[in-house]
């Protein structure tokens, strides 16, 4: 349903599960191992895994805080997109990579729900993507001592709003990860 002409295949889109970003994430060992039962599975299924990689004063370049958690080890012909805001489209690489791979339809995965998880899901969905939140496969730190609600809570709503999140031509929603289907590349 996608907007994006001659664009039919789906990407997994792996924001920024990196040591410094999740270390203290609710729910951080059972969310990266979704993710990366995710990974798997679009790997068997032939569909592109594409990797986002944040950079900041506080995750520099080639520090372990930047690194991608352990758990997870990107492919070598995967795509990694680095990025320095919470869009993972702005000023990166990543419309280009998706474009040269066919991809309309993203399912995202990954931290921080309530940053670049938004940001990104927006981005994807006012540039045409269809854009599916694996509901499960997200978190996000307790920033509750600055007014913020406690994570799970975060996670909840924004689980509820894009589960209803809509857009002219373009499908959103969340899928638990025991029900994504990648539908595979063309």
């Amino acid at each position: 349903m996608t907007t994006l002409e001659n664009r039919p295949n789906t990407a997994l889109l792996v924001v920024d599960v990196q040591n410094g970003v999740v270390a203290g994430a609710h729910e951080r060992d059972a969310v990266v191992a979704n993710v990366g039962s995710l990974v798997e599975r679009a790997r068997q299924d032939g569909v592109p895994v594409v990797w986002v990689q944040h950079h900041s004063e506080e995750l520099a370049r080639g520090s372990d805080d930047w690194r991608i958690v352990p758990e997870l080890t990107p492919g070598d012909a995967e795509p990694l997109v680095e990025k320095t805001y919470g869009d993972s489209f702005e000023d990166t690489t990543l419309e280009p990579v998706l474009s040269g791979l066919g991809v309309g339809r993203l399912v995202v995965v990954g931290a921080q729900t309530d940053a670049c998880i938004r940001s990104t899901l927006h981005g994807a969905l006012v540039r045409g993507y269809d854009a599916t939140l694996v509901s499960d496969a997200h978190t996000t730190e307790d920033l509750s001592a600055w007014g913020a609600p406690p994570p799970d809570q975060v996670i909840a709503h924004t689980n509820l709003y894009w589960t209803h999140q809509t857009a002219p031509g373009r499908t959103a929603g969340t899928v638990e990860t025991k029900a994504v289907e990648f539908g595979g590349t063309s």
